[in-house]
């Protein structure tokens, strides 16, 4: 999709036909409660398993063909108000270029977690911008919201500054962050920088 194709898309979005959660977010009164789930799209369903079995976990979230499939699969097999765009938190440090694999019944796990401050420098790339290296999380977006056709709306999500820094610090998920705690209190300069 090129970037004029996106604009020109976005100002064509189909009119909403479902607003139950968007008027329950605001407090209106609804009648009834609206319906989704977290981790809507995923393993529980065989068309996913079908299509992570010739591709990454990442490759799936960064192929917008692929990911607005994902995103629609749970709308076929369930009377849902809401879709959720099929990506991952930590999209974002790899879009400032950090290494992030997605390691079968393990998570994620960084190949060079954040250790001193020293190593922001190293990785982190600065050069990078958000923008063109999440073009893909917008174009899959726009292509989503098109193909439900004004059927529900479609949830967004990133991740806190918080849970990404501790994920870049730990290198994989934690129950504790110890070590980003520790980092924090201990670098306080570099936690607002990083």
């Amino acid at each position: 999709m090129s970037d004029s194709t996106v604009k020109q898309n976005q100002d064509e979005f189909p009119p909403l036909k479902n607003n139950l959660i968007l008027r329950a977010c605001r407090g209106e009164p609804v009648e009834r409660v609206p319906i989704w789930i977290m981790r809507q799209a995923g393993r529980y369903l065989p068309e996913y398993l079908s299509i992570r079995s010739q591709n990454s976990f990442f490759d799936v979230c960064r192929t917008p063909s692929i990911c607005c499939e994902v995103t629609l699969q749970p709308l076929r097999r369930f009377d849902l108000d809401a879709a959720i765009i099929f990506s991952d938190i930590l999209v974002v440090p790899q879009a400032l270029g950090m290494q992030v694999d997605m390691i079968a019944k393990e998570g994620p796990r960084f190949a060079h977690p954040i250790n001193v401050p020293a190593d922001i420098k190293t990785a982190i790339d600065r050069t990078k911008q958000a923008s063109v290296e999440l073009k893909y999380v917008y174009d899959a977006i726009t292509l989503t919201r098109h193909a439900l056709d004004g059927r529900c709306p479609l949830i967004g999500f990133s991740g806190a500054p918080w849970t990404l820094m501790s994920y870049m610090i730990e290198g994989k998920g934690s129950e504790t962050h110890s070590k980003a705690k520790k980092w924090l209190y201990t670098y306080v300069e570099e936690s607002h920088d990083l």
